[in-house]
C-alpha cells in the first residue's frame, strides 16, 4: 500500500478470518471531530468503507467549508485500516503530514481542512455473508472478495435499480455488468454496450439518444441511441467517467425521467431499459475535481459495487489460469504445471485481462513445448539478442529478453498507428490505458 509520507502503525486485525467460511467479518470503526465547526459530531461504520465530507450521503457530513465533498476514507481490510484521501482540494494530513494513502491505528488524529479528527477502532463488528459457490454466471473467484460479491449480486441482478461498478482497468467491470444482465428478469433482453472513452465527444449524445433524418449533415436516415436499442435489457455505459460534462446534464435527465430525445425530434420516448455504469476513476474525486457532476453520480450509485484487482484475489489465480488456458487450448485442457507456477509468481497489473492476455500469448506462442520454452517468450529471441550469461538467472535472462522484445513491439506498433494510441490500443486488441503504461515503462510516449 502506498504511504506518501506521515506513516502510521499497522493494525492487522481489521478482517478477522474464520474458521467457518460462510462469513466475514469487519471491526466497526469511530471517527469523532475533537476540533472545529462541528466539534463533538461522530459516525460509526456501517460497513467495508466509512466516508467523510461535506456531500449528504457520506457517513461524516461536516460543514467545514474547507472540507471537500467527498474528502477522504477509511476502509477497515485483511492488512488493517486504510485512510485514502479523495483528490480533496486542502489534502488529509496524519501526524503532520499531507497523505494520499495510508495505515490508521487506534488513536491516531487526522487532520482535514481546519477540522482535527480522532479515529477509534471499537470490539463491535460488521458480519458480511460469503456466497458457498465459487462462480456468478460467467464470474469466477474462491477468494473471500469475490464470494461476497457473489452473495450480493442475486439481490442487485432481481432489482431493476442502477448499478455502478468500480475498478481498475482490466478487473472485469464488464463481465460482472453481463453477469448482472444475464441474472436479472431483463435477461431475455438485450444488452447495448456504450464505450464513453471511445467515442469522440461530438457523437457521444446521438450514440446515447440518437438522431432523426436531417438532424444534422450526414443523417441521412433515422437511428436509434443506446437507449432506444436496449428497450426490454440493459445498457451498459463503460468507461462513465469519461462522459463529456456537457453530455452529463442529458443522461441524468434520461435517468431521472426515464425517457430520451432523439437529436432533432420533438416528441421524447419512453424507457424501459436498466442501467449499469462503470468507471476506473474514483467519481468522487472527479466531483471533487469539477469533471463531474455531483447530482449525475448519485444517480448512478444507487448500488455501488467495487470490482476487486487481481492482487487482493490472489487465491483465484489457479483457477483463472485454468479455465484461460481450458479456452484457449480445449485440446489440452489442463495447463502444465511449469505454467501455473510461472504465472502465479507473477505481477499483473493489468489485472484479470493481463493475465487472460499472457495465457492466450503463451498458448499461441508456445505450442505444445510450453514447459520448455517459457511463459510468452517468443521463439524467435533466441537470437543474439539472447545471449547466454552464467551469471544470470533464468527468469532475469528471459525478463531482459522480453523487455527488449517488448519495446521493438511497441515501437512498431506505434509506427503503423500513426503515433495515435487508441489506434494502436485497437490493432494490437489490447485496453488502451495498460498501453498507456507500457508506453510510459519503455520510454515512449503515449
Amino acid at each position: 500500500m502506498l504511504l506518501r509520507s506521515g506513516a502510521v502503525s499497522n493494525e492487522s486485525d481489521a478482517t478477522v478470518p474464520l474458521s467457518k467460511t460462510s462469513e466475514v467479518r469487519y471491526r466497526r470503526v469511530v471517527v469523532e471531530v475533537e476540533e472545529g465547526d462541528d466539534r463533538g459530531k461522530r459516525a460509526t461504520s456501517s460497513g467495508e468503507e466509512l466516508v467523510i465530507g461535506t456531500a449528504p450521503g457520506n457517513d461524516l457530513v461536516l460543514t467545514d467549508a474547507s472540507v471537500s465533498r467527498h474528502h477522504a476514507s477509511i476502509t477497515a481490510r485483511g492488512d488493517g485500516f486504510v485512510l485514502r484521501d479523495l483528490g480533496s482540494m486542502n489534502g488529509t494530513h496524519v501526524g503532520g503530514f499531507r497523505v494520499e494513502v495510508a495505515y490508521l491505528k487506534d488513536g491516531a488524529s487526522l487532520r482535514i481542512g481546519k477540522s482535527k479528527l480522532r479515529f477509534r477502532r471499537l470490539d463491535e463488528e460488521i458480519t458480511e455473508p460469503l456466497s458457498p459457490d465459487a462462480r456468478f454466471g460467467p464470474l469466477l473467484g474462491r477468494s473471500e472478495a469475490m464470494r461476497r460479491l457473489f452473495a450480493v449480486l442475486p439481490r442487485i441482478a432481481a432489482s431493476d435499480s442502477t448499478v455502478l461498478l468500480e475498478g481498475e482497468t482490466g478487473t472485469g467491470k464488464g463481465l460482472f455488468a453481463l453477469a448482472i444482465h444475464e441474472a436479472s428478469p431483463r435477461a431475455a433482453g438485450p444488452f447495448v454496450v456504450i464505450d464513453c472513452a471511445s467515442i469522440p465527444p461530438s457523437l457521444v449524445e446521438g450514440e446515447l439518444f440518437g438522431h432523426i433524418k436531417g438532424a444534422f449533415t450526414g443523417a441521412e436516415v433515422s437511428r436509434p441511441g443506446a437507449f432506444e436499442a436496449a428497450a426490454g435489457g440493459t445498457v451498459f455505459l463503460d468507461e462513465i467517467g469519461e462522459l463529456p460534462l456537457d453530455v452529463q446534464p442529458k443522461l441524468l435527465r434520461a435517468l431521472e425521467e426515464r425517457r430520451v430525445k432523439r437529436i432533432g425530434a420533438q416528441a421524447p420516448v419512453a424507457l424501459d431499459v436498466r442501467v449499469v455504469a462503470a468507471t476506473n476513476r474514483d467519481l468522487r474525486a472527479e466531483v471533487n475535481r469539477g469533471s463531474f457532476r455531483a447530482d449525475l453520480f448519485y444517480r448512478l450509485a444507487i448500488v455501488r459495487l467495487r470490482v476487486p484487482p487481481l492482487r487482493q484475489r490472489r487465491q483465484d489465480l489457479d483457477l483463472l489460469i485454468r479455465h484461460f488456458f481450458e479456452q484457449f487450448s480445449p485440446e489440452q485442457p489442463l495447463p502444465p504445471a511449469m505454467l501455473v507456477e510461472e504465472l502465479s509468481r507473477q505481477e499483473f497489473p493489468g489485472n484479470v485481462r493481463e493475465l487472460r492476455s499472457a495465457i492466450e500469448r503463451a498458448v499461441l506462442l508456445d505450442g505444445a513445448d510450453l514447459e520448455t520454452t517459457g511463459v510468452g517468450t517468443p521463439p524467435e529471441l533466441a537470437g543474439p539478442a539472447a545471449h547466454f550469461d552464467a551469471s544470470e538467472s533464468f527468469r532475469a535472462a528471459k525478463e531482459r529478453v522480453v523487455e527488449r522484445w517488448e519495446r521493438d513491439y511497441l515501437t512498431d506498433l506505434l509506427a503503423h498507428a500513426g503515433g495515435n494510441v487508441s489506434k494502436a490500443a485497437r490493432m494490437a486488441r489490447m485496453d488502451r490505458n495498460h498501453l498507456r503504461e507500457l508506453l510510459r515503462r519503455h520510454g515512449l510516449g503515449g
